[in-house]
């Protein structure tokens, strides 16, 4: 699974935020604040990976157990879903 196109991460003073743009800004009228895990997570899914691939990801970046990662993992991606960011 992956991000749609059309969306862009910034960080601006210290705070990393998800705008939309070209074509998208007139679709999607809001924008993301991500903490650190969800800037990091959201730069995972750049590309098309699994679910496995991102929690592997995660394992490598953070000092966290496999169970925390994929709960983490997958609540990002329920959020992503929510908001129709992932590609169909």
């Amino acid at each position: 699974m992956k991000i749609k196109e059309g969306f862009a991460k910034r960080e601006i003073a210290g705070s990393h935020i998800v705008v939309p743009v070209g074509k998208t800004a007139m679709e999607f009228n809001a924008m993301i604040t991500l903490n650190e895990s969800g800037a990091f997570y959201w730069d995972c899914f750049q590309k098309d990976i699994t679910v496995d691939e991102a929690v592997k990801m995660v394992l490598d970046e953070y000092e966290v157990e496999e169970e925390r990662a994929r709960a983490d993992v997958e609540k990002f991606i329920e959020m992503l879903k929510e908001n129709d960011l992932l590609e169909k």
